[in-house]
Parts: structure tokens; C-alpha cells; sequence
């Protein structure tokens, strides 16, 4: 076989030699860990190394590079000068003058050189990785990494440079791709996948999901303006009387400082099952307390006190313990899911004795 010749089979090792590192590279960068993760716990080798692969991204990005640079350095100095012999032949044949053929030919082997530099090396093996990148990195993590242990010497000293020259500019390289997002990220996917008709969210929930952390608690608070209340010598004929004209079930008993402390429902008052007790103050120890968060808890902060502690609705106050309003759990689950319809609260409540 002629040297031109065998400079073809080099080209041809070249180009699947840059297309292994491309895909290698973009395969790392754009798989999920969710994608490997079950394989993994399944034991599979392939995906133990692809995830090892992932959470040293930066050395795997170096060894790639280098793998990118050679093949292409290579590319230039072994394949193009072949072609270029193997061309200028048949137009030197063709009585073309020798001096201009071997530009014709040079030329003509740049162009074929580069046009499968750039569709074979690149563009294809990218678009490949990018297209199943859970399956790229499996299949193609394992020679990677064994690759980067061996050039390991010439890598994490080339690795280091790239990231002292980083930390100058005080930017902190990583070892691994961050696959979290923020509210804003996450609310503007959600927009793009209902523009795009893959994702339906009719009801809201979604969008609920996403605001549910930009608000506290005193933007969904009942201000003190709008609350009923009641003394604590409420009766409970004045309770469902009250009831009666108001549609609610919960009243909110105030203090000695205005301020509501505890509150009753409507089922509390059902003991009174004579005239005698539905006429009689109802006992304090039927009253119930009130929690209390801050005006600027978040909104999920104050559902998790609320939760954890049981209770149903909670007084805000304000940094000088001022209360500002009342918090009930069904306005925060609203948020959430929207309007929730409670019969017991936002209709007519039915008592009768």
C-alpha cells in the first residue's frame, strides 16, 4: 500500500478518532443523572462509570479536547497532504501545468478535508450525542475514562492552568454539570412546554407551584378589618345566630388588647343540647388557641409550622408583635391548588339542634 494510500486509512481513523471525542464530550455534558442512575443502582458497570465520568466533568473535558486537537492537528498534517498527492496526479494527466494542478489539488484536498472534519468529526457525532445523550454516555463513557487515567499526566496539570486562569477572574470551576434550576428557569420551561403543547396545566397547579415561594405570609393573610369576632362570653345561641347571617364557621375571640387570642367553630357549641347551655356562656376551655408566624414567613414556612403543629389557621404579626391579620390553611393550600370550595367556611352552614 502507497504512502497516500495509507494516508487515507489514517484519515478515516482520524475522523472516527474526532467524532469518538465530540460525542464523548457532548454525551457527558448534556446526560441526565436521572437517566443513569436506575441502571446504576441495577448494577450495571457502564452506568457506574458513566456517573463517574459526570461527576468529573472537567477532567473528561479535558481529555476530550486534547483528543479533538490531536485528531485534527493529525487530520492537517497526514490526510490532507495524501489527498492532495493522490489528486494532483490526475490533473497533471489532464495537461494542466504542474505548478497550478498543485493548487488545484491543494485546494480541493482542504475542502474535502475539512468538509468531513466538520460533518463527520463534528456535527454528526454531536448531534448523535445530544439526541440520546443517556445512552452516549454509557456506551462511550467507559474507553473515555480509561483514556483520561492514562493521559492523566498530561491532563490534570493542562486542567489546573484552565482553572487557576478561571479562579483569577473569580470564577470557581466545576466538577460536575449543575442540573438544578431556579424559579425563574423552572417557571419560564413550564411556559415554553405549554406554548409548545406538551404540557397541559389547566388547572393551575403548576403555575400555583411555581409562585408558591415568591409569596409570605402577609400577602395572603385576612387583615384584621375583615375578621368576625367575638367576646369570650359568647353564648351558643349568639354563635349560630351569627352563623346564621354570616355563613361562617369559625369566630375569632378577642383579648384585652384587641387582639384575637383563640377562636370557636361551630361544631364546638353542639354540646349545648338544652336551653339551659345554649344560653350559657360557652366554657373557655372549649375556646382555641391561636398559632402565630411572622408577617414575612414564606408561604411554604408557615404551611409546615401549620402542619406540624395541626392547626387550621394562625394570627400574623409584625416585628413588633403586632397582629396584622389571620392566616388560614385553606387560603395557603389555594395558593397551591386554587380555590378550594369549603362548605363549612364559604357557604351556608345547616345547624340545627
Amino acid at each position: 500500500m502507497s504512502a497516500d494510500w495509507f494516508g487515507l486509512v489514517w484519515l478515516v481513523v482520524l475522523l472516527l478518532g474526532n467524532s469518538f471525542f465530540v460525542a464523548a464530550e457532548f454525551a457527558v455534558v448534556a446526560a441526565k443523572r436521572s437517566q443513569i442512575e436506575p441502571r446504576a443502582a441495577e448494577g450495571s458497570a457502564a452506568a457506574k462509570t458513566a456517573l463517574y465520568a459526570m461527576e468529573h466533568v472537567s477532567l473528561m473535558l479535558a481529555i476530550c479536547q486534547l483528543g479533538i486537537t490531536v485528531c485534527s492537528l493529525l487530520l492537517g498534517n497526514v490526510a490532507e497532504p495524501a489527498i492532495h498527492h493522490l489528486l494532483a496526479g490526475p490533473l497533471e494527466g489532464l495537461g494542466i501545468p504542474a505548478g497550478l494542478s498543485s493548487t488545484i489539488s491543494f485546494v480541493l484536498a482542504l475542502g474535502v478535508v475539512t468538509y468531513l472534519h466538520v460533518v463527520i468529526g463534528e456535527m454528526v457525532p454531536k448531534n448523535l450525542a445530544l439526541a440520546a445523550s443517556g445512552q452516549a454516555v454509557m456506551l462511550l463513557a467507559t474507553p473515555l475514562v480509561f483514556l483520561a487515567r492514562v493521559f492523566g499526566f498530561v491532563i490534570r496539570p493542562l486542567n489546573g492552568l484552565a482553572n487557576g486562569i478561571l479562579h483569577l477572574f473569580k470564577i470557581e470551576a466545576r466538577d460536575e454539570v449543575n442540573e438544578a434550576y431556579t424559579i425563574e428557569q423552572v417557571e419560564s420551561i413550564v411556559a415554553e412546554s405549554k406554548r409548545e403543547g406538551l404540557l397541559s396545566d389547566d388547572t393551575g397547579l403548576l403555575k400555583g407551584a411555581i409562585e408558591f415561594s415568591d409569596k409570605t405570609a402577609a400577602d395572603i393573610m385576612v387583615p384584621m378589618s375583615e375578621l368576625i369576632t367575638i367576646s369570650d362570653k359568647v353564648t351558643p345561641n349568639e354563635l349560630v345566630t351569627l352563623v346564621g347571617k354570616t355563613g361562617f364557621s369559625r369566630y375569632f375571640v378577642v383579648g384585652d388588647d384587641g387582639y384575637p387570642q383563640d377562636y370557636l367553630h361551630i361544631k364546638d357549641v353542639l354540646y349545648a343540647d338544652t336551653d339551659e347551655a345554649f344560653d350559657a356562656p360557652v366554657q373557655s376551655k372549649r375556646f382555641r388557641p391561636l398559632f402565630t408566624v411572622t408577617a414575612d414567613d414564606e408561604v411554604e414556612e408557615a404551611l409546615a409550622q401549620m402542619q406540624k403543629v395541626g392547626i387550621h389557621v394562625a394570627r400574623v404579626i409584625d416585628a413588633q408583635a403586632q397582629v396584622l391579620g389571620l392566616l388560614f390553611l385553606e387560603d395557603v393550600l389555594e395558593e397551591l391548588v386554587g380555590e378550594v370550595q369549603d362548605a363549612m367556611q364559604r357557604g351556608r352552614f345547616d345547624f340545627r339542634s
